[in-house]
């Protein structure tokens, strides 16, 4: 396992309880490099959607565990966020909650002459995602097929 992802694994096992003693979900933890700069950022949502206060919360109670566990060897800057709308669907309850919803898919290469298609989410499983283009057609994509997919939203 990269050392990355035992920085996630470990923040998300560590900061569960929190998050649940909050009545929050858990959305995502990622430990990436932007700019130069390591970034832990953890994603957490409740029904209503998370507020400002709520982040903070969550940020002040794992940094003092962050401090004493002081599992990650480089330096990085914290982040508590909402995930947002255009959250990607990533976990088995992400595609759970999203069946019979219309969801983006944006492919690595082309297919069919594109690489972003819309349409309903009517099935997934761990290796593909099916989704309804137009009443009565319908298309599968392989997981490692997709770059991202989300929720789609017109404004």
């Amino acid at each position: 396992m990269a050392k990355r992802e035992q920085y996630e694994q470990k923040t998300e096992e560590l900061l569960t309880p929190i998050v649940t003693r909050h009545s929050f979900e858990l959305v995502d933890v990622e430990y990436v490099k932007e700019g130069g700069q390591w970034y832990l950022r953890v994603y957490i949502d409740k029904p209503g959607g998370i507020t400002v206060d709520d982040c903070e919360i969550v940020s002040r109670e794992f940094s003092d565990i962050l401090d004493e566990k002081d599992y990650i060897e480089d330096s990085y800057i914290f982040e508590v966020s909402s995930p947002g709308l255009g959250r990607p669907l990533k976990k088995e309850k992400d595609f759970q909650r999203s069946l019979g919803k219309e969801v983006e898919i944006r492919t690595y290469r082309v297919l069919d002459h594109q690489k972003e298609f819309v349409g309903i989410l009517k099935d997934y499983d761990k290796n593909q995602v099916t989704i309804e283009t137009q009443p009565g057609t319908v298309q599968t994509f392989e997981k490692s097929e997709i770059a991202l997919i989300r929720l789609a939203f017109d404004f």
